[in-house]
């Protein structure tokens, strides 16, 4: 029987695979290696996109925060001037009470009483004088005790000194200034 030899020819056959494969090989590297580079791309596009995203919003963030800012600095004016307003309309409402309260004193004061200080304090009054004797200084309670613009006189301190040949009466006392439609003389 007559022999062929067929080595040659799976030799060849062989060597075609093996170039097949090795270009098929070489072809899904490069494609695996495009397909990683067009998804690094395609990925680092998305992010800068999103970090250009980031970037806008966080200037339109410090935009609105300035304004908020803002915002606030205006509130804060406006309760300022809010607190002026009202202090200013109390005053308006007060100026005729200062007329008052020093038309009463004058009519309140006994003789014999001299005064060497007014402080006021809100409602509350306190007068420093002099008296030639402790009974002005209860006249003076009376006085004011009786008042419709002046009400509740408390007595702080009365302290008697001998003056040369006479003696007199120092006193610190306290009342609350009233109105005429106040009821119970209080604030």
């Amino acid at each position: 029987m007559p022999r062929i030899n067929l080595l040659p020819w799976r030799e060849e056959e062989r060597r075609t695979r093996q170039r097949e494969f090795g270009i098929a090989a070489g072809g899904a590297f490069i494609g695996g290696i495009a397909v990683t580079m067009l998804t690094v791309l395609v990925y680092s596009s998305m992010i800068s996109t999103q970090d250009l995203r980031n970037k806008r919003l966080e200037n339109e963030i410090e935009i609105l925060q300035q304004d908020i800012e803002k915002i606030d600095d205006l509130e804060r004016d406006k309760e300022n001037l809010l607190a002026r307003m009202e202090i200013i309309d109390q005053l308006q409402k007060s100026r005729p009470e200062v007329v008052h309260l020093f038309d009463e004193m004058v009519r309140k004061l006994p003789e014999g009483v001299y005064l060497t200080g007014i402080k006021q304090t809100g409602s509350r009054i306190e007068i420093r004088g002099i008296a030639q004797s402790s009974t002005r200084v209860s006249a003076l309670m009376r006085q004011i005790d009786s008042s419709e613009w002046l009400s509740d006189p408390e007595v702080e301190r009365v302290e008697t000194t001998d003056v040369g040949s006479s003696r007199q009466a120092d006193f610190v006392v306290y009342l609350k200034q009233a109105g005429p439609n106040d009821e119970m003389g209080g604030l």
